[in-house]
């Protein structure tokens, strides 16, 4: 009687594909959305939707929630380095853990919107930020666009996975 032979390889046991897919989906929507809001919008212009939502054309030259925005222009460089390495760590991470669902998913929704705002501050020096959430008129929250969407959700799934993990 033979036995079977196990053999083990460091192959991962998904493809690369389904994930760069999902990032591209990401990009693809986060770009359409700034394309279509920067030509209905002038800078700064503001559309009431609901009593705690507006759409509203503001640019970004900092990082979330505008930090280093006031800077004299360094950041652009800055930020898109960092958006850059990172997307190519994910693109690494994801080859190496392809067969991790939550685990990818998190990750091509952070590839996704990293590359979507790097994409905008190569073209035009910031980033594109149009929904606008508030409540009662007063304490708005920044402005933010699918991109930054994406990368919270994929930040907020990266933690779930991570949590799901430790208790097993």
């Amino acid at each position: 009687m033979a036995k079977s032979k196990k053999t083990f390889s460091s192959k991962p046991s998904g493809s690369l594909v389904p994930w760069l897919g999902i990032a591209a989906l990401i990009i693809l929507i986060d770009q359409l959305t700034k394309i279509t809001i920067t030509k209905l919008f002038t800078y700064g212009e503001e559309k009431v939707i609901t009593s705690f939502f507006n759409l509203v054309l503001a640019y970004n030259k900092g990082a979330a929630f505008s930090f280093l925005s006031n800077e004299s222009g360094w950041q652009r460089y800055f930020f898109t380095a960092i958006g850059i390495g990172a997307a190519l760590y994910i693109v690494h991470l994801l080859r190496k853990h392809a067969g991790q669902r939550m685990f990818c998913w998190a990750l091509a929704l952070i590839l996704g919107g990293a590359v979507g705002n790097v994409i905008d501050r190569v073209l035009y020096g910031h980033v594109i930020d149009f929904l606008d959430f508030h409540w009662r008129g007063v304490g708005h929250f920044p402005a933010f666009n699918v991109a930054d969407s994406a990368i919270c959700i994929g930040a907020a799934l990266f933690i779930l996975d991570e949590l799901r993990r430790v208790n097993k």
